[in-house]
């Protein structure tokens, strides 16, 4: 099967006496066979140090890792302060998560990042695992000591 460019329904081989798609040129001596000459190329890159054209550069990628950290933490901050046996570790993830996350909304309100929920929602759970949790541990532990 030789390498040729369609003809021109987009099906078989070219008609003769048209050149082939893409801009090619095949030998003339056998038509429909052989390598393509050298034609039309991609441009050259430009050299080192050329200036590019502006508007051309490519855009920063968002930073959203502080704010997603800071939702991780809070969540399993969270989720730590609810059990009773590792409710320390909720309260030191708690902390890491309202750290986290308040670093991922300053991200975010600079342009920097793109999670702005995400960090918030992290500051939320981080606060929530270290705060309201144990307080409300301390407060039903409290009032089961008294009742006794």
């Amino acid at each position: 099967m030789s390498h040729t460019s369609p003809g021109p329904d987009g099906f078989g081989p070219p008609q003769p006496g048209q050149p082939p798609a893409g801009g090619y040129a095949y030998p003339q001596s056998a038509p429909g066979y052989g390598y393509p000459s050298p034609g039309p190329s991609y441009p050259a890159a430009p050299p080192v140090g050329y200036p590019q054209a502006p508007g051309y550069a490519m855009p920063m990628q968002p930073s959203n890792g502080m704010g997603t950290t800071g939702l991780v933490l809070g969540i399993i901050g969270v989720v730590c302060s609810l059990t009773f046996f590792l409710w320390f570790f909720g309260v030191i993830l708690g902390i890491l998560g309202i750290i986290f996350g308040a670093i991922g909304r300053s991200k975010a309100n600079r342009g920097e990042a793109t999670n702005k929920g995400a960090a918030t929602a992290g500051l939320v759970c981080g606060i929530v695992a270290t705060v309201i949790l144990p307080l409300l541990g301390f407060l039903v532990f409290a009032s089961l000591m008294s009742a006794v």
